[in-house]
């Protein structure tokens, strides 16, 4: 990653640490593993939570079809304007994860296959977990996936705890992959089906 995305990467989380959750983007490997989750001969629409300065959508973008529709949602401004310049052709949504069904409706979609997410789920409250896994469901087909990861420290938090059994009551099944060390901070991934 180039130096000026970087420091607008640490930028973000000073200023919004809730909404960034790290010092450092997701490394290559990390997104990797994720991207390679996917079930993409049965994905033709995967939307991205929390892109930020693209280390997934980067991954996303080399491993599925090109007939495959791709949203990503952004929060961030800046981060949006760096997403749109390093990805000329991806669909940049600014906004909340909350407005994901008016998001995808805007651009056709009326269900989603997959869901790839960046969002520091451990670091939102109870409310916000609730609302973006119920706005979640909205746009998730029956089978369809929900990828995400968190830092291995978050499992000590009571969010992350709690987001970990929250996932069980929306997700039919729920799986959780071993550590992932080459990543700062270190993380693991969870890989559920609706």
């Amino acid at each position: 990653m180039i130096t000026r995305e970087y420091t607008k990467f640490i930028s973000e989380f000073v200023c919004h640490p809730k909404a960034v959750g790290a010092l450092s983007p997701s490394s290559s490997h990390l997104a990797r593993h994720l991207v390679r989750s996917v079930d993409w001969a049965h994905t033709a629409t995967v939307v991205e939570y929390g892109p930020g300065t693209g280390a997934i959508t980067e991954e996303i973008l080399q491993r599925m079809p090109p007939e495959t529709m791709f949203l990503a949602i952004e929060i961030s401004s800046r981060f949006a304007e760096v997403l749109r310049t390093r990805f000329p052709g991806v669909r940049v949504c600014e906004g909340s994860v909350r407005m994901v069904k008016s998001l995808c409706e805007a651009h056709g979609v009326s269900q989603v296959d997959a869901i790839v997410s960046g969002l520091p789920w451990a670091a939102f409250s109870d409310e916000d977990q609730t609302a973006y896994l119920d706005a979640t469901m909205q746009v998730l087909r029956p089978g369809g996936q929900f990828i995400t990861f968190g830092y291995l420290q978050g499992l000590l938090l009571p969010a992350g705890r709690r987001f970990r059994r929250k996932l069980n009551r929306y997700f039919a099944e729920v799986r959780v992959s071993k550590p992932v060390w080459a990543n700062l901070p270190p993380a693991f991934f969870y890989t559920c089906r609706r």
